[in-house]
């Protein structure tokens, strides 16, 4: 039965009009963020393994510090923010994000972006995990700790998965636009909070600024070399179950 508004007049049909591509990524590019961004993060465990980050670790630690019991500078509320903020890098909402953004980019037929944020994510963690293992480093004591964390302390698990996400989800939707601005405004944005996530567990205290700079480096080169190496692997993967740009409505 054909649809009619109020007037009796006949409604077009639903219809639903899928983006368009606009930009993807030069792997070359790609590379090359990726390389500097692991020569960072190579330097940063060198450093670390040779004893050579005392200076900046304890100061790191202690900047957010006061008083004789070492509590948190600010207002009390400042504890439950930051505490909100790194939660965004934790095991549940980190994966719900990226779940709910390879769902999103499923819904609008972006399939080969959806594949490789799903492929970024699931290797940026088991990168993060095998690094962790190697270095086994213990957490801090210099300050109290203002919440429960477990497991070795380099890198942080934290700020490497929340730069693998957020930078892997801001290069996903980026192809969505042909202008630079809102490319680099996405990209950037994801860079910033990802930093502000890697603060927050110098600010509670359950990592050393090394780790959390080092874990920043590998999340981010990991992003960007998975930009660069597996595109050609994800693009394949998505060719082989469907079409790319396939109408929903024909």
């Amino acid at each position: 039965m054909d649809a009619r508004d109020k007037t009796g007049a006949h409604l077009p049909p639903d219809t639903i009009t899928l983006p368009e591509r606009g930009w993807r990524i030069d792997r070359t590019k790609a590379a090359i963020v990726a390389a500097l961004c692991w020569a960072g993060f190579a330097v940063m465990v060198w450093l670390v393994t040779t004893g050579r980050t005392g200076t900046l670790d304890q100061t790191g630690l202690l900047f957010w510090r006061e008083g004789d019991g070492l509590g948190p500078r600010g207002p009390a509320v400042l504890l439950e923010l930051v505490r909100d903020l790194t939660a965004v890098g934790g095991v549940l909402l980190r994966n719900l994000i990226a779940l709910g953004a390879i769902v999103a980019l499923l819904f609008i037929r972006l399939r080969r972006e959806a594949v490789l944020l799903g492929t970024t994510v699931v290797g940026g963690w088991i990168v993060s995990f095998g690094i962790k293992l190697l270095v086994g480093r213990p957490r801090p004591e210099i300050v109290p700790h203002l919440m429960e964390a477990g497991g070795a302390s380099f890198p942080s698990g934290h700020s490497f998965n929340a730069a693998v996400v957020l930078i892997a989800i801001a290069l996903a939707f980026a192809s969505l636009s042909a202008r630079h601005s809102v490319r680099y405004t996405l990209i950037g944005a994801a860079m910033g909070l990802s930093l502000l996530v890697a603060w927050s567990r110098v600010w509670l205290g359950v990592h050393f600024p090394s780790d959390v700079i080092a874990g920043w480096l590998g999340g981010a080169g990991w992003a960007f070399l998975a930009a660069a190496i597996l595109r050609p692997t994800t693009d394949k993967a998505a060719d082989s179950h469907m079409a790319d740009r396939i109408d929903p409505c024909d």
